[in-house]
């Protein structure tokens, strides 16, 4: 018997019509655990790097975590895996709600997507039954609206949609999949589940998912429930409040945006606003919060209501959370009420809340210096919020320079050029980031920026502080409860950090520091994407009710599979690794290992060299960030290795990437 996952994976061939129940290897399971583990060991196996984003031989995978569907508090995660057209690497995003759960309690672990439909289909899976569907009378419906249709002609209320719009069907490269009270947003996924002619994957599920001991398991979510109480009665102090509790960032219940609006970043992540909040903005935007938020709301077994349903007047409702609350409203230079607004036309159309308003700002900061003229916008609204919608319109259709920008701001630049590429400055990996940018380096976030692989920096930042506490007692008052580290060192680098002095940023905490508290933050990260559970409970906030040392006691008692620190800890660095091998065989390289040019005003050449040079050697990387024979001998990772060699990766001199595996910089722009 198999315990916490079923044993079985659902195999879809759109192009043959072809679906198959098929059973997967334990063995994988000890290795790689599930969820982005066993997904990106399915990528490595099956899609290589010759292999386009937008071919039928690529794959798009919904994997349910190894303890979705369990009674573990918060585990709800589904992982959506293929390879992304924006960044032409693997991509991984993570998507929240009561998806991945249905989908174990129908029977599978993963949804396997390959070839491509002719004709416009959705999936439908009930327990045993499983069989693609007609979807053209879905055609251009959004992706909310489609979810509910769906429902209805199934006669299926409690069926879980996960569904693309129109930006998905007309290859939007950062287009995204919606599901009910969440989404999965970044990589462009829903372009590849639009390119396969796949309209929606609809779940519906009423068997059990087996326990190895029940009693231990019950324990242990019992132990979490209290410390979660705990922690909502007492919250961290000398932090932000979105950061001093628990759950995704609290932006659903928050108010007060000062520091948000005045620290962010607003237009094309270019202006900062430092004085824009007063009490008039303040009693504004907490009147249109209040008016268009119905309720607060939570994923699928959890107590934390970090998301909300929002109505704004004369729109159907749609869900929110974390930071797409300010996205719009900051690329626009407008207000709360024009921000929820477009957002819920963005959510139906099924677009990427960090990466949409910042492609729209990026078009009219080039309209704005001659770069793009009036030709590029027939018939574009003269006032500034209807430039958006208009322009959003555009996008997602591909109309006229919509389909241009629908490419995102990398390679939207190149295509238009007469300098455009100056102005696409906040992108990692071909990718818009949040619109952050900050004074000082920091140590610490340009490890995580440069060499996350997740393109999301709230999940790569975690369990380490975000800056030093100013006074010795207030450190010392934080550490003396902070049983969550690996290590006790950690409790010393905190306390030893100043806001000024010697122990100060960019010098403190010294790159050997750095790559331990940077490898903590992903380990947990990535422990939480192969288990399913959501970063707000676990990898994100501080001082969280799962870490390290209750992980390995969840995965005994809950699959059956003897588990430790160290091995939790071997198992979450191999299938890192393995993701990093995914996208060196693609082309990824040193070079692309790197933030914005100005995410920081103050830059430290010298020390971000030393950094990544320290970083490598920690990894097991080579100069180049490719992991050693040694390091993936360790990993159980021979294989990698002899596929590296067989392409001559390891034989490379400087930049090069290898003729093999190359993505090549002046490669068309895919359509």
């Amino acid at each position: 018997m198999r315990y916490a996952e079923t044993g079985y994976n659902l195999e879809v061939d759109l192009t043959r019509g072809n679906i198959e129940r098929v059973e997967t290897d334990p063995r994988d399971t000890e290795l790689y655990l599930g969820g982005l583990g066993t997904n990106a060991k399915l990528l490595w196996d099956r899609v290589p790097p010759e292999v386009e984003p937008f071919s039928p031989d690529n794959l798009l995978i919904f994997a349910s975590g190894l303890l979705c569907g369990t009674p573990a508090t918060g585990c709800n995660r589904t992982i959506v895996s293929t390879i992304s057209p924006q960044t032409l690497l693997m991509a991984f995003s993570m998507m929240g709600g009561f998806w991945a759960p249905e989908l174990k309690y129908a029977g599978y672990d993963k949804v396997i997507i390959r070839g491509k439909s002719p004709d416009l289909v959705y999936l439908w899976i009930k327990d045993g039954h499983v069989e693609i569907r007609d979807a053209a009378h879905l055609k251009g419906k959004g992706a909310v609206e489609t979810a509910e249709l769906i429902r209805q002609e199934l006669k299926e209320p409690k069926a879980q949609v996960a569904a693309i719009g129109l930006a998905g069907e007309n290859r939007v490269f950062f287009a995204s999949i919606e599901q009910g009270r969440s989404s999965a947003s970044r990589g462009g996924i829903g372009a590849v589940m639009g390119d396969k002619g796949l309209k929606a994957v609809v779940v519906r599920g009423t068997r059990d998912v087996n326990i190895a001991r029940p009693a231990e398991f019950m324990d242990l979510c019992n132990d979490v429930m209290r410390y979660i109480k705990f922690r909502n009665e007492n919250p961290v102090p000398g932090v932000m409040p979105i950061l001093a509790g628990l759950g995704s960032p609290q932006e659903m219940k928050v108010h007060d945006e000062k520091w948000h609006t005045e620290n962010f970043m607003w237009g094309n992540s270019r202006v900062r606003r430092k004085d824009f909040w007063n009490d008039d903005i303040a009693s504004a935007w907490s009147k249109t919060l209040d008016s268009m938020r119905t309720r607060l709301i939570s994923c699928y077994n959890c107590p934390m209501t970090c998301g909300a349903t929002i109505s704004p007047p004369g729109l159907p409702t749609y869900m929110m959370k974390c930071f797409s609350k300010l996205t719009y409203t900051m690329a626009a230079f407008s207000d709360l009420e024009f921000g929820l607004g477009i957002a819920q036309s963005a959510t139906e159309y099924g677009v990427d809340g960090f990466s949409a308003p910042q492609v729209m700002a990026f078009a009219l900061e080039l309209y704005e210096n001659g770069i793009l003229t009036d030709d590029d916008f027939p018939g574009m609204p003269l006032d500034n919020e209807g430039r958006f919608y208009w322009l959003l319109d555009k996008i997602v259709r591909r109309e006229g320079i919509g389909d241009v920008l629908a490419n995102g701001t990398y390679w939207a630049a190149r295509q238009i050029g007469k300098g455009a590429e100056a102005y696409a400055h906040n992108n990692i990996k071909k990718h818009e980031q949040l619109p952050l940018k900050l004074s000082m380096l920091n140590p610490i976030y340009f490890l995580m920026y440069a060499t996350g692989e997740k393109m999301n920096i709230t999940q790569i930042e975690g369990q380490f502080p975000q800056a030093p506490f100013p006074e010795m007692e207030q450190r010392e008052a934080f550490v003396k409860d902070w049983f969550q580290v690996p290590d006790e060192k950690f409790k010393q680098y905190f306390l030893d950090w100043e806001l000024r002095g010697d122990n100060s940023i960019p010098y403190y905490p010294t790159p050997e520091m750095c790559c331990d508290i940077v490898d903590w933050q992903e380990r947990m990260h990535y422990i939480d994407d192969a288990l399913g559970m959501c970063a707000g409970l676990s990898s994100f906030p501080l001082k969280p009710p799962y870490h390290i040392h209750n992980y390995p006691k969840f995965i005994e008692a809950g699959a059956g599979i003897e588990m430790d620190e160290d091995k939790l800890t071997q198992a979450a660095k191999r299938y890192r690794t393995l993701v990093r091998a995914n996208n060196i065989r693609r082309g990824m390289r040193r070079k692309d290992d790197k933030p914005p040019e100005n995410h920081w005003k103050k830059r430290f050449p010298e020390l971000e060299e030393k950094l990544l040079d320290t970083y490598y050697r920690f990894k097991g990387w080579n100069d180049q960030g490719v992991p050693t024979q040694t390091a993936l001998h360790e990993l159980g990772l021979d294989y990698v290795f002899d596929d590296f060699e067989k392409r001559g990766i390891y034989s490379e001199t400087g930049d090069a990437p290898s003729k093999a595996a190359s993505v090549e910089e002046d490669k068309e722009v895919q359509s």
